[in-house]
């Protein structure tokens, strides 16, 4: 008897080393799929969902993307709670979970003051 197996189309030999596959170099390949969609995705809680469609704020992809990007950049500097501001809107963002508190335009920012952030950015 010899000692090979099969299995389907497979053939193992005894004593063949079996090999991991080899993983690229970078940041990628130490990440669990979770841990990036964690770090891309931007969630909204209900408060900001509804001052959202209540003050006719449209966000597109490529803003929703910058915003991104802003938080990102907080994310780095430590910041927990952040005012963001793109163009004419202003959104309050807890950047650890990524979420948006709430929303508002321009008209709704006038004489406003921005409380429990602990940091601010600025997209342009």
């Amino acid at each position: 008897m010899d000692d090979v197996m099969k299995i389907g189309h497979l053939r193992l030999t005894a004593g063949a080393p079996i090999r991991k596959p080899a993983q690229t170099d970078g940041a990628a390949g130490n990440a669990s799929f979770k841990d990036v969609l964690d770090r891309t995705v931007l969630n909204f809680s209900h408060h900001a969902e509804q001052r959202i469609a209540q003050r006719g704020i449209t966000l597109k992809p490529d803003a929703l993307t910058k915003i991104g990007q802003a938080i990102d950049q907080a994310a780095a500097k430590g910041a927990k709670d952040s005012l963001v501001v793109y163009r004419d809107i202003a959104m309050i963002v807890n950047v650890p979970s990524r979420t948006v508190v709430t929303a508002m335009d321009g008209n709704s920012m006038q004489g406003n003051v921005f409380t429990q952030i602990d940091s601010a950015v600025i997209v342009s």
